[in-house]
């Protein structure tokens, strides 16, 4: 082999050799960057596990809190159920309690309605003499002559409404009354026929005992039918100078009081007399720049003091029922006290007797010695 042959061979392989050794480095530089890569993916993974441990941790965390979260929930939810519960039984008792006082309530309303019909006294007190008893004793202080003051005792009378088929019978004892009351009935012989009557015990509805005390004044009076035709003060004062005139029946006024809105009002004189006089008269002129006539009235105070209300049964009278019709009122009536005054009957002497026939209504009084007296 020749030298130039030699030297291109060794050239040739001196070429390969650094071709080889290139490809070596490169090859090293893929395995220290996959050894690289693979040593970033290990530490990844590492820290990816780490993270999973603690995620699963904290969610191992969130559903043991769930659950205590949810079993607390259950608890309180049987808890509010319950409570629910007791609250509704509460509620259902208090509904029956409000029902029983509301008919409670009602049944009271119904008794003082009843009791305030019973009580209440419509009737018109008529007029009637009265006579003088004694001079009351003046309170402390009090002038004497500046009111007139009056106490009026008012009494009602026992009553009991008789229906048609009953008769009330007053005995002068009240042992014969007990042993009539003591019969289941009573069979009252009528010319051929009998009856069979029943005696029963009287209950009188309550009565009422108050007195009225009644002061009216000497020097003032109350006048109306006065209409503001002026300035309210104007009208004052044209009413205090017509009082103040005695050629009009008036005299020195003390102190006036008027009223536009109703038209009235009220003057005290200081002189005793006046206000009796013209309360007598009944009206006065009053000079408004035209006569205006007014009306006088008495000024009085009333109360009402020692109300009282009592209730009884008269022990010498009897309420007889179911009487039949079997004649006139007067032979039924007859034969009715006839029977009774027969001890034989175990009757005894009669005081009174009253027979309403059907279809009749009679109201009888009570006085206080037990005697009965028709209306």
């Amino acid at each position: 082999m020749s030298d130039a042959d030699e030297n291109r061979v060794n050239g040739e392989l001196r070429a390969d050799m650094s071709d080889a050794a290139a490809e070596i480095k490169k090859y090293k530089d893929l395995i220290e960057s996959a050894d690289t890569e693979r040593s970033r993916l290990l530490l990844e993974k590492a820290e990816a596990e780490t993270e999973k441990r603690k995620a699963e941790a904290e969610l191992q965390s969130f559903m043991d809190d769930e659950d205590k979260i949810f079993d607390k929930f259950n608890k309180d939810l049987v808890e509010v159920q319950e409570e629910r519960t007791s609250l509704d039984r509460a509620q259902q008792d208090l509904k029956r309690e409000l029902h029983d006082l509301q008919k409670k309530l009602q049944l009271k309303r119904d008794e003082s309605d009843s009791l305030q019909r019973k009580f209440k006294i419509e009737a018109r007190i008529p007029v009637k003499a009265v006579k003088f008893v004694r001079e009351l004793e003046r309170e402390e202080g009090e002038e004497a002559d500046d009111q007139v003051q009056s106490v009026f005792t008012v009494t009602q009378r026992p009553s009991f409404l008789l229906k048609g088929g009953q008769a009330l019978i007053t005995f002068e004892e009240e042992k014969v009354a007990e042993q009539i009351l003591r019969l289941a009935k009573c069979s009252v012989a009528c010319d051929k026929a009998k009856m069979d009557v029943k005696p029963y015990a009287l209950s009188l509805d309550p009565s009422v005992k108050f007195e009225v005390h009644i002061q009216v004044s000497k020097k003032s009076v109350r006048f109306c039918n006065a209409p503001p035709t002026l300035p309210e003060e104007r009208m004052r004062d044209r009413l205090e100078l017509s009082f103040s005139r005695a050629s009009r029946g008036g005299g020195e006024v003390e102190k006036l009081e008027y009223h536009k809105d109703t038209g009235s009002g009220r003057v005290t004189f200081l002189s005793t007399g006046v206000a009796e006089n013209l309360v007598h008269r009944g009206k006065f002129c009053v000079d408004t720049g035209s006569d205006v006539v007014v009306d006088v009235l008495p000024l009085y105070e009333y109360q009402l003091r020692k109300f009282q209300t009592y209730s009884g049964a008269p022990r010498r009278t009897v309420l007889l029922g179911g009487i039949q019709a079997l004649m006139d009122e007067e032979d039924l009536q007859d034969h009715l006290e006839i029977h009774f005054q027969k001890p034989s009957n175990y009757g005894g002497e009669v005081e009174n007797i009253r027979y309403v026939p059907d279809g009749s209504l009679l109201t009888a009084f009570f006085s206080e010695d037990g005697k009965e007296k028709e209306a």
